[in-house]
């Protein structure tokens, strides 16, 4: 990432009309990753083309209808991230899309440089593998929708993290690499979405990224909903939901070379993982699946 580049991305800071939020691998410094956010009124569309890029439509909230050159589909969505699992859309590289939204809607357009121009495809939500991962307060929810297990694509890779008020997740810190020099270091976005209070309230949650040798990285953020973190390289985690607020963040990640989702913890904190042998994950856990869910 250049010098001037700052990984910390407030809501707002990255907009670009019609986009709430704007990162591309021009705008963030390096080669592959992106995202888009998008809001739509009733009945609102957004035209635009893929161009080098393969992309997914991920509703965060509501649903809609996609066109893709020649073809479309009917995304049923969701009504936020904390309800349900959804289904998505994938979109090839050198392509013409419209999303338009019957209802109104918000939707994440992750996106990577691709090489390949695979199928316009449908993701059921049905065929989302979900994760528990960790245990106590290191408990959370991985919804695993466009892993290299789970889903083809040319270079990209997303999940969602789901994290209960007072767990950490993203941990043991860990990195995208394999050891050694980072040439193939994946480059990673988090999106982050935090409930409210009960009076309306927005909630908060903190996220670190720290230190690579000679390439320093130093940030722990309080996030919000709509705020992204940038991470090129070094390591992450935790990704902190603060008590009586729960925590979303979308992943976005992309690199070169084989399509792999290497995870190396931080040498000083991976023995963290032998203490969570016989402890229970969290009971609230999961807080969503592919049916909605209303919640208190």
């Amino acid at each position: 990432m250049p010098a001037g580049v700052n990984p910390l991305v407030r809501r707002g800071s990255s907009a670009e009309r019609p986009y709430d939020v704007m990162v591309s691998p021009e705008n963030a410094g390096w080669h592959y990753s992106g995202l888009r956010v998008v809001a739509l009124p009733v009945g609102g569309r957004v035209r635009f083309v893929t161009g080098n890029d393969e992309m997914l439509v991920l509703p965060l909230a509501g649903g809609c209808d996609v066109a893709c050159d020649d073809e479309r589909l009917t995304l049923t969505g969701r009504r936020s991230v904390f309800s349900r699992v959804t289904d998505f859309a994938y979109l090839p590289r050198d392509s013409a899309v419209t999303l338009r939204a019957p209802n109104g809607g918000r939707f994440a357009l992750p996106a990577a440089r691709a090489g390949r121009k695979l199928p316009f495809r449908y993701g059921p939500a049905e065929d989302v593998p979900v994760e528990l991962r960790g245990a106590g307060q290191a408990s959370r929810q991985v919804n695993n929708f466009c892993t290299p297990e789970a889903f083809e694509t040319d270079r990209l890779i997303a999940c969602e993290v789901l994290t209960p008020g007072g767990n950490w997740s993203s941990y043991p810190p860990h990195k995208h690499d394999e050891e050694g020099p980072g040439e193939s270091c994946l480059e990673e976005i988090y999106y982050f979405e935090v409930t409210t209070s009960p009076g309306g309230g927005p909630g908060t949650g903190f996220q670190r990224v720290y230190g690579d040798g000679d390439r320093p990285i130093d940030v722990c953020a309080e996030v919000r909903t709509g705020d992204v973190v940038l991470v090129p390289y070094g390591w992450h985690g935790p990704s902190m939901a603060v008590p009586g607020y729960d925590l979303y963040y979308l992943n976005v990640m992309a690199g070169p070379g084989e399509r792999r989702w290497e995870v190396r913890d931080d040498p000083a904190h991976g023995w963290v993982r032998g203490r969570w042998a016989g402890q229970e994950i969290d009971p609230r856990l999961p807080l969503t699946s592919v049916r909605e869910r209303r919640r208190a």
